[in-house]
């Protein structure tokens, strides 16, 4: 191979002209030295099989070690692995774009790293390069991982086809692994995220709750079980809350402004967000109001359906009516009547979490 073709890069505003090139020379089956925030990596396409075992050769590397792979979007992670568990959905969702790689459960067998780096060059380089992107250290197995692209050259010049130079890397230490493709999970090599950060957020409950437009009945959900949680110095449980049919960044409704603040809670800072699929993804318990709104959790993740109740359920009853009927239009004391059933359940969820 003829000399490696050198480029300065701005870490900050990278140049689309050297993205684009980056990006065509890996999908043309080509290497390319990039910085991350963690060291330089050799990035390659992961989907061809002679560039793989080149890089394999380059880094003197036992083949039964595979490379894990960089991903610019969350949503690649379910097309590049299968049977992920909520713990992965929670780490992904506290360290990511950042120095985390996950190992999972690959559709065809074996594992899949996957991490999704927090460095402007190197997103952009996987986004543009519309292929997987396999992505170990620039260096030879078995020595120091380059936090600098001068270190990264002085293994990588005339190795591979193009390095991109944008100085030192943020963070300049590798990546955390944790595999979740075992449980219990492993924490496979120690890295900027510290054992205990990871443990931390796995041992974490995630509670979401759900109605038709974020603005009344899971808002007085999310607070009061927030408030109950406040008073048992409980700081081990995330709580928010989503609408099905929303446009987001509306407020509570007056009355629900109204009746919490009767019983001492403030949402005037509230703002309305829309069901997706990551936060269905992330929750340990998932509290809907109706049974449209399981549906539509459905729709999004047939998986969460153990992990999917009516809100109801957990309240006492004088019927076998389940649902908690949307008081948006009617009158004060329909909007607390509608709190004093929520807030039975939410006292009991309180309980079991």
């Amino acid at each position: 191979m003829s000399a490696t073709k050198i480029i300065k890069i701005n870490p900050v505003l990278p140049e689309e002209e050297y993205i684009s090139q980056a990006a065509k020379v890996i999908a043309d089956g080509g290497l390319v030295v990039i910085p991350t925030e963690t060291v330089y990596g050799i990035a390659a396409n992961a989907l061809d099989k002679n560039t793989l075992d080149k890089l394999y050769e380059i880094k003197k590397r036992s083949k039964d070690k595979p490379f894990a792979l960089l991903i610019a979007d969350k949503i690649k992670v379910d097309e590049l692995a299968s049977d992920i568990p909520v713990a992965a959905y929670k780490l992904m969702h506290k360290f990511w774009p950042g120095p985390l790689t996950i190992l999972l459960k690959a559709p065809s067998g074996g594992k899949v790293g996957l991490r999704m780096p927090d460095d402007q060059v190197a997103l952009k380089i996987v986004e543009r390069s519309a292929v997987p992107v396999a992505c170990p250290s620039a260096n030879i197995s078995g020595s120091a991982a380059p936090v600098n692209f001068a270190e990264a050259i002085k293994d990588m010049n005339g190795l591979v086809e193009l390095a991109l130079d944008a100085g030192e890397a943020k963070i300049g230490m590798e990546s955390t692994i944790v595999d979740l493709s075992v449980e219990p999970l492993k924490i496979t090599r120690s890295g900027s995220i510290k054992d205990e950060e990871i443990n931390a957020v796995v041992k974490s409950r995630t509670v979401l709750f759900i109605c038709t437009g974020n603005s009344c009945r899971s808002v007085m959900a999310e607070a009061y079980l927030k408030k109950l949680l406040e008073e048992q110095k409980r700081s081990d449980v995330e709580v928010f809350s989503a609408g099905v049919m929303i446009l987001a960044g509306l407020g509570a409704s007056t009355e629900t402004r109204q009746v919490l603040k009767n019983e001492g809670m403030d949402v005037s800072a509230h703002r309305s967000q829309r069901l997706t699929r990551e936060m269905v993804d992330r929750s340990d318990i998932i509290l809907v109001m109706e049974p449209m709104h399981e549906k539509r959790v459905l729709e999004l993740a047939p998986e969460a359906m153990n992990r999917l109740f009516l809100l109801k359920e957990f309240a006492k009853m004088d019927d076998n009516d389940l649902d908690i009927v949307d008081p948006i239009g009617g009158s004060l004391e329909f909007y607390e009547d509608t709190f004093r059933t929520i807030k039975d359940a939410v006292e009991r969820i309180s309980k079991i979490i």
